[in-house]
């Protein structure tokens, strides 16, 4: 992308009408996206965790001009929630925006808290399954691959996105306890 496409591309991202919301996910307004990162509101995002057949993640890198966490590996396709959109509603978009994958079920798990210097937000986290190809969206998303979650796979020289990682612990976590409870 070229300097001019690129500031477009931000400045149509921080004008976007997002939804601010409080420490228990109750609605307290719609507001422009820049207004949310500038006064550190709480807003909502999604998590979508793609997996193949093989049991392996799909994640992306951020391009570089991204706002926050700049070049760092994500392991969720997903995004803030727009105003007028459902959690699930904003992950579909997402998914299909980031990795142009669609027409698929999502699978919704729960939603959390993430409450850090950088970022405050409600995640809603979903999950799917896709073998297909990857569409990268080339505003957002400068590279992919697949990792099995089940063995070491950062790499010590890589940032990964904090949320996304939580997100992640949680949903495994969530389905090892899961697991065990029904053997």
């Amino acid at each position: 992308m070229d300097r001019q496409a690129i500031k477009a591309y931000l400045a149509a991202s921080e004008a976007e009408q997002v939804y601010s919301v409080d420490s228990d996910d109750r609605l307290l307004g719609v507001v422009p996206r820049h207004q949310v990162q500038r006064e550190r509101l709480i807003t909502r995002c999604t998590y979508v965790f793609v997996f193949n057949t093989r049991g392996e993640l799909c994640m992306h890198r951020r391009t570089l001009h991204k706002r926050l966490y700049p070049g760092y590996w994500d392991v969720a396709a997903g995004g803030v929630v727009g105003a007028g959109e459902s959690y699930r509603d904003g992950a579909v978009r997402e998914l299909e925006e980031e990795l142009g994958v669609s027409g698929i079920p999502l699978r919704e798990h729960f939603r959390f808290h993430y409450n850090a210097r950088e970022s405050r937000l409600w995640g809603g986290v979903f999950s799917c399954m896709w073998d297909g190809p990857v569409h990268m969206q080339p505003e957002e998303v400068m590279a992919f691959r697949w990792v099995d979650p089940r063995t070491p796979w950062r790499q010590p020289a890589e940032w990964y996105s904090p949320d996304s990682l939580l997100a992640l612990e949680l949903l495994l976590s969530r389905y090892i306890r899961n697991n065990l409870h029904e053997q």
